[in-house]
């Protein structure tokens, strides 16, 4: 079968994926319908590396993926043929600490699509663990499938911040990952969401989602947004998806007092808090590593229509297109959001 791999730096090629995938009894086999673009994926392409993660030969790219099933082990029950499905790109060792204490995102041993050595799934099918294998609800697309992947970070984030009904948040970066986040903290109960970016058509587009308050920081003041939006208060919680290291410097200022700080984006540099501010405002700091236990309520929001992700598809291409929609991810316009690859278009 055709897959995309990323030979070096800078260099992709369509070209045959011919390692032998047998299926075993708790697996299913998946035809790939779509797959997402991540900025993970963008940055290997460009960089060949992300911190200790070193391309250092070819591997197939991406792990934001929706398919069908086509083909279940034996031992599989809740699974069959025809079935929509989106899937959980990470496998973890069942035997691991991380994964008996139900961690297993943080397990070190973890298998992750599209992370070296491991190929991702830009490629015609896939065969994979049943057990991180989700059918998608009727009213999901393949495109909105491929995108749960992303979702799961922004509802784990906002799982992690324990939203009070009514809670006012932060959201630093108006990204994929900020406007999931943005769009989960108001399905867990936030009243509003202030939105930053310094990509003024970002904003404008995410505004777009619900109760957002968009400020572009190159033009306003984070701080006086959020006291003229909080009665002079501040922010509940201060999700941070930027990755921006700038973002650290000052990010203590429009936290209220008690309130909680979720570190999501991957800052490309050590950081450094002012931690005898946060402490005197008795700041929570949370972090978080990807997902875990998730899939299933990032799926159960997008079935009811509390998040509706159509919006963010943005840019779609074929499969035979795939390295030109890399090139273009890589220099996107600023009103894309997702870009993603449809093998069969």
């Amino acid at each position: 079968m055709k897959a995309l791999f990323l030979e070096r730096t800078g260099v992709l090629s369509i070209r045959e994926f011919d390692l032998p995938e047998p299926l075993g009894p708790d697996d299913v086999r998946i035809k790939i319908h779509t797959v997402g673009i991540c900025g993970s994926d963008v940055h290997y392409y460009k960089h060949g590396r992300i911190g200790r993660y070193v391309v250092e030969q070819p591997m197939v790219l991406g792990h934001e993926a929706s398919g069908t099933v086509i083909e279940v082990g034996k031992n599989v029950k809740h699974l069959r043929p025809g079935d929509r499905v989106c899937m959980e790109p990470g496998i973890p060792d069942p035997n691991s600490r991380a994964y008996r204490e139900g961690k297993y995102n943080l397990d070190p041993s973890v298998r992750f699509w599209a992370t070296p050595p491991v190929h991702g799934v830009l490629r015609e099918s896939v065969v994979h663990p049943a057990s991180y294998v989700f059918k998608l609800p009727e009213n999901v697309s393949y495109g909105e499938g491929a995108l749960v992947e992303p979702l799961a970070i922004g509802v784990y984030a906002a799982q992690k911040a324990e939203i009070v009904p009514g809670d006012i948040a932060v959201v630093m970066g108006a990204g994929t990952i900020g406007i999931v986040t943005t769009l989960a903290a108001l399905a867990a109960g936030c009243s509003k969401v202030i939105l930053t970016d310094v990509i003024q058509e970002k904003l404008d587009v995410a505004a777009r989602f619900g109760p957002i308050v968009p400020v572009n920081v190159k033009k306003q003041n984070l701080l006086d947004v959020v006291m003229e939006q909080t009665e002079g208060w501040g922010a509940d919680i201060i999700f941070e998806a930027s990755g921006s290291s700038a973002a650290a410097a000052n990010i203590f200022d429009p936290l209220c007092p008690g309130g909680r700080i979720v570190y999501i984006g991957l800052p490309g540099e050590p950081v450094a808090l002012d931690m005898a501010y946060g402490i005197s405002k008795e700041a929570r700091i949370y972090t978080i590593m990807r997902y875990a236990n998730i899939y299933p309520r990032a799926l159960a929001l997008m079935g009811s229509g509390k998040i509706n992700l159509k919006p963010l598809i943005t840019d779609i291409y074929s499969f035979n297109d795939s390295i030109k929609a890399f090139e273009y991810a890589s220099n996107p316009r600023p009103t894309s959001i997702k870009v993603q690859i449809v093998m069969d278009l």
